[in-house]
């Protein structure tokens, strides 16, 4: 009876949004709510039955990924069909406990959370990534761009902006597979430097080094970016697809440490996602706790406010600061579409359930960049010289000229 009537209450909720869905049970009893349904939902046991009575899209996904609900169909029609499903708020005033951000990242803590995801396996990455292995929002110039031309235009997007010069000291926070300081180093010809929590990353690098006969130009090191040392400072400082990781309560620290490593007149790009709004530190409807379960734990919002008054707080100034929410969107998607098109080497490798929390990750991500429910800011600052100039173009120019 209870069975019935909650089957009942999920079929009210999709007649009333009009969603061209097919729902199937376990049992073979079936609803077909529309003549041409673009989305199938399988349901394969009474506890996601149960779990669909006050749904939400944290519960939707986690039944997804455990396998009690299989979901068929384009990933963009899957994600709009889950919001409608759900009926709920997304974007909330999630106010955490704060008082817990300390130890959410401190330094063994970090580095278990980020061998956690990165550390998945360098062969899966490389079956969605571009060739570069570039983890972070591309560049699109052209609605058409293929993804391997806009990470290589964001690679170059970023030097621009960092208005890199031959011999200057580079350091990336954060280096992933090492995209931004080999492709400084091969075409700005600088010295870069690239630090990683990721064994796999870190591997990689020294390896990508040795191939392209750049040891002469750049390392890499297994390290926090709380232990770069002091006593060598930096002309430029680039932390890209990281800022995520360290916490509202590290912020000061953060900020402090870069000042401190940078050289007077030096400048940092810091480009990371943003929450949407002031007091906002992750998604509603369940779906932060999802994130923080199964794929980034650890992982804190700030709104981009808050980042540019934290850096000012520590002797940082804002030069430029440019919104690519709608570039990460369209970066995700690309990811989700090339993921689908390997699922059966990628579920080779590592299985069925981690295949499905990137797919529902990467493409509820893409929805939330395209609702604005999230955003993502490149913010450059400067360390002034002790007159307060900062050695900078007066205008964008160098960034937007033709290459």
């Amino acid at each position: 009876m209870l069975q019935s009537q909650i089957l009942k209450l999920v079929e009210n909720r999709l007649r009333r949004h009009h969603l061209p869905v097919a729902v199937e049970l376990w049992n073979g009893q079936a609803l077909r709510l529309s003549e041409q349904p673009n989305v199938t939902l399988k349901i394969n046991n009474a506890k996601a039955l149960f779990n669909l009575a006050k749904p939400s899209l944290g519960k939707l996904a986690k039944s997804y990924v455990e396998l009690e609900i299989d979901l068929a169909g384009r990933m963009r029609d899957i994600i709009s069909f889950g919001e409608h499903l759900c009926e709920s708020e997304v974007v909330v005033d999630k106010k955490s406990n704060r008082a817990l951000s300390w130890w959410k990242h401190s330094k063994p803590t970090d580095r278990k959370n980020i061998t956690s995801h990165y550390d998945v396996s360098n062969a899966f990455y490389a079956l969605w990534l571009d060739q570069r292995r570039v983890y972070s929002c591309a560049y699109f110039m052209q609605a058409d761009d293929t993804l391997e031309r806009a990470q290589e235009q964001k690679l170059d997007h970023i030097c621009r902006k960092l208005d890199l010069k031959p011999e200057e000291r580079l350091l990336d926070i954060g280096c992933g597979w090492g995209g931004l300081i080999l492709w400084a180093a091969e075409h700005y010809q600088v010295r870069a430097t690239g630090i990683t929590l990721s064994q796999n990353q870190h591997d990689y690098v020294q390896e990508q080094i040795q191939a392209r006969g750049l040891q002469d130009r750049v390392q890499v090191h297994l390290m926090d970016y709380r232990d770069v040392p002091e006593d060598a400072t930096f002309d430029k400082i680039a932390s890209v697809g990281m800022f995520e990781h360290v916490g509202r309560h590290n912020l000061p620290k953060y900020f402090s440490k870069i000042y401190r490593l940078l050289k007077p007149g030096g400048l940092v790009m810091n480009h990371g996602i943003t929450s949407s709004g002031l007091d906002t530190e992750g998604l509603g409807s369940g779906i932060s706790d999802f994130i923080e379960q199964y794929v980034f734990p650890g992982g804190e919002l700030v709104h981009v406010s808050q980042v540019i008054e934290s850096l000012s707080t520590h002797g940082l100034e804002c030069w430029d600061a440019e919104c690519l929410r709608p570039h990460y969107a369209r970066t995700l998607w690309h990811w989700v579409d090339r993921l689908e098109a390997n699922a059966a080497e990628a579920k080779a490798l590592v299985g069925e359930e981690k295949y499905r929390i990137w797919q529902i990750y990467m493409a509820g991500s893409a929805h939330a960049f395209d609702r604005g429910w999230m955003s993502l800011f490149q913010i450059l600052a400067g360390k002034p010289l002790e007159n307060g100039t900062l050695p900078y173009p007066l205008t964008r120019a160098h960034v937007y000229r033709a290459s």
